[in-house]
């Protein structure tokens, strides 16, 4: 319905502070204001200036280091000591607005205020001519409906004086969900209304709170009824459950087609700072901003985010983590439902030789490590690769191995059997794999290959590592590495591994 550009009106300095168990004075304010206006919000309420002195001062400030392009706002009841208080808190700022609310549903007006509605009416009609007439030329009026979200069965009423009270001078009407008791799709009819009732140059706002976890669905909507101004608060901080959160909606109307005015790069680092500030921890499994918003434990999911991690639209995310300012990417962690692509990348990612087939060999492993004690570390992962690739458990068990020249001694186990045997070939490799043929085992190398060792990172002074690739009895290949100082012994232990890796696969 709305072609206009959305005017994020930024509530966290009035609704948000007011709900913290520490309210931040004047110098935290002031910080947070310059978040605010490097993020390029449009709208900041500065405070409730009769509520205290600390919050007149507040107010008094940040209109002071105010900016020309974005407007200032200071709350105050349908009463004139507020309104007057509010009026002298934001004389300084290039753009003013007084923002003025009264309650109107049935409910809140008999039991909450103890006034009639046309008591009601009457004060917030005389509370917006007297902010105009205060205001003059030189600032705006806003009025909200309080509990606008409850005001089903009245709202001819209420259309009826938001009609008068826009002929009284308030510009802009805010329509609050003050508490959220039902679906988004009854509110959104109730913004419709009032939008389609008024005159297109009276700008709509919502305002709205979280209780039942859907006020970003709420304003997103609200917005393309024909809500322009979106009353938001950083990390949703308010009463209760919280406000609508700046960041959901922002990256909402992104994802839609729609044109942000907002920094968005500077949505990640501005959410630990009011985090850090406030007190109030994001929790984990937060939208966008959480440790977890990002991460993936089931093997599918895992598998669609490596398979799209260098693409802007990513397989199981909503946004490239860059878009919000994360340096951070999607993590795996390994669980008992993580899968082969998660070791591979884990394992990776630490720096670590792997071929998926060896992860697809060790994540069965990993999955039993992991029902046990849950998530795994990397670690725990790292440990595991380490058992499982280097050094494989099984029938075959390596005693001791002594080059002569082309000739090997070799002396093995093979379950409880003990075979000690001499043979010569084209080089040491050749030689051993000889002595086990001889022993009655069969053992073909397709491949093999050296590589140079990190030191520091594989530990135990290995400096090099051998890589086999043997056929199974099966007929597929196996992949063997070993590891050691010597290089001699880093093929033998490959070699033995290899053996092991095949028996195992017997069952």
């Amino acid at each position: 319905m709305t072609t206009r550009q959305p005017f994020f009106y930024d509530i966290t300095l009035r609704d948000g502070n007011q709900s913290l168990k520490k309210p931040w004075n004047t110098f935290e304010k002031e910080i947070i204001f310059k978040h605010l206006l490097e993020l390029n919000v449009q709208g900041i309420e500065a405070g409730f200036a009769a509520a205290s002195e600390m919050d007149f001062e507040a107010c008094s400030r940040l209109s002071d280091i105010a900016p020309d392009n974005v407007v200032i706002s200071a709350l105050a009841r349908c009463v004139e000591n507020d309104i007057n208080k509010a009026v002298k808190a934001i004389e300084s700022a290039p753009k003013k607005r007084i923002h003025t609310f009264i309650a109107m549903s049935p409910f809140n007006m008999e039991y909450v205020l103890g006034k009639s509605p046309e008591e009601v009416r009457k004060q917030a009609i005389e509370a917006v001519s007297y902010a105009k007439s205060k205001l003059g030329n030189k600032g705006e009026v806003q009025f909200s409906v309080e509990h606008f979200g409850d005001c089903h069965e009245n709202i001819d009423f209420v259309i009826d004086t938001l009609q008068e009270i826009v002929k009284a001078g308030a510009s802009i009407i805010n329509l609050p969900n003050t508490v959220e008791r039902t679906r988004p799709k009854k509110f959104i009819n109730l913004v419709e209304k009032v939008y389609n009732a008024l005159p297109k140059n009276i700008i709509i706002s919502v305002h709205n709170h979280n209780d039942l976890g859907m006020a970003t669905a709420v304003t997103v909507e609200s917005y393309f009824a024909g809500a322009v101004q979106l009353e938001c608060a950083l990390n949703g901080l308010g009463e209760r459950a919280g406000n609508t959160n700046m960041y959901e909606v922002a990256v909402a109307l992104h994802n839609s087609g729609v044109e942000v005015p907002l920094n968005l790069s500077k949505i990640y680092e501005l959410a630990l700072t009011i985090s850090d500030m406030s007190g109030v921890k994001i929790y984990e499994k937060a939208p966008l901003i959480g440790p977890d918003a990002l991460a993936h434990r089931s093997g599918i999911h895992q598998d669609g985010a490596i398979k799209t991690k260098d693409m802007q639209k990513g397989a199981y995310r909503p946004i490239h983590p860059s878009l919000i300012g994360r340096k951070d990417d999607e993590k795996l962690g390994f669980t008992s439902q993580s899968g082969k692509t998660a070791v591979y990348e884990i394992i990776t990612e630490a720096g670590y030789p792997i071929t998926l087939q060896e992860a697809q060999r060790i994540s069965p492993f990993a999955k039993e490590t992991a029902e046990k004690i849950g998530e795994l570390s990397t670690k725990n992962i790292i440990d595991i690769y380490f058992k499982h690739v280097f050094n494989v458990e099984g029938a075959f068990k390596l005693c001791n191995m002594e080059k002569i020249e082309n000739s090997i001694n070799l002396h093995f186990m093979y379950h409880e059997k003990e075979f000690d045997i001499k043979l010569q070939g084209n080089g040491p490799v050749d030689a051993c794999i000889k002595a086990i043929q001889k022993a009655g085992f069969n053992l073909e190398l397709l491949h093999y290959e050296q590589q140079a060792l990190n030191e520091e990172l594989m530990g135990s002074g290995a400096t090099a590592m051998s890589i086999m690739h043997f056929k199974a009895p099966t007929g597929q290949t196996v992949i063997s590495r070993g590891m050691d100082e010597s290089t001699i012994k880093a093929n033998i232990k490959a070699i033995f591994n290899g053996l092991n890796i095949i028996e195992n696969l017997k069952g």
